[in-house]
């Protein structure tokens, strides 16, 4: 049986990981400081690359970066992240791998000062999803001003790959903002 359902992205054949994505994750709220880390990990690994690219490897960046645990991902040696650029389950850039480490770090102290990751994100949209429906892709902004002041702020206290356009696709892929399409059969689920 065809499924009729229109998305803002992954419903060509062969792209069902990709329609799961949208489906389930894309622009739902995540409040998990687990799930958090794995989002900002993953998009910083995505810079200049496609999601769907990442999204593929996404089981191996698990086994990777200890489930994305960040307590555990700020322990990893030199000698663990020279071995992760063996690993041809990720992107092996020696500059995206590195600042895992380096921005565990960051997340852990950000944690340390606020209670949690979650807390500290969710403040710079005062705790409510930003919601948009424009009718196409291009309609969509690459950066906010409120992706601007988060890139900004992480970059301050440390974090590497945080610029303003990476952290805009974690904010849609943490649900900070929801940009379903207009005709999205998404649209409806935060109204």
């Amino acid at each position: 049986m065809k499924e009729n359902k229109k998305r803002c992205f992954g419903s060509a054949p062969g792209k069902e990981f990709y329609a799961e994505y949208h489906d389930k994750e894309w622009g739902i709220p995540v409040y998990d400081d687990i799930r958090l880390f794995e989002m900002l990990i993953l998009e910083g690994a995505q810079a200049g690359l496609s999601w769907e690219t990442i999204l593929k490897r996404r089981e191996e960046y698990r086994k990777a970066f200890y489930h994305f645990d960040p307590s555990k991902v700020a322990k990893m040696t030199d000698e663990e992240l020279n071995a992760l650029l063996e690993n041809q389950g990720i992107i092996r850039n020696r500059l995206k791998i590195y600042a895992a480490r380096q921005n565990a770090l960051v997340f852990l102290q950000i944690q340390n000062e606020f209670g949690s990751f979650s807390k500290y994100i969710w403040n710079f949209v005062k705790g409510t999803p930003l919601v948009s429906r424009r009718k196409s892709l291009q309609d969509i902004p690459a950066s906010t001003p409120i992706s601007d002041a988060i890139s900004k702020d992480l970059k301050k206290r440390g974090m590497t790959f945080v610029g303003p356009t990476i952290i805009y696709a974690f904010m849609q892929a943490v649900g900070l903002v929801d940009d379903h399409l207009a005709d999205c059969w998404c649209s409806n689920r935060s109204l």
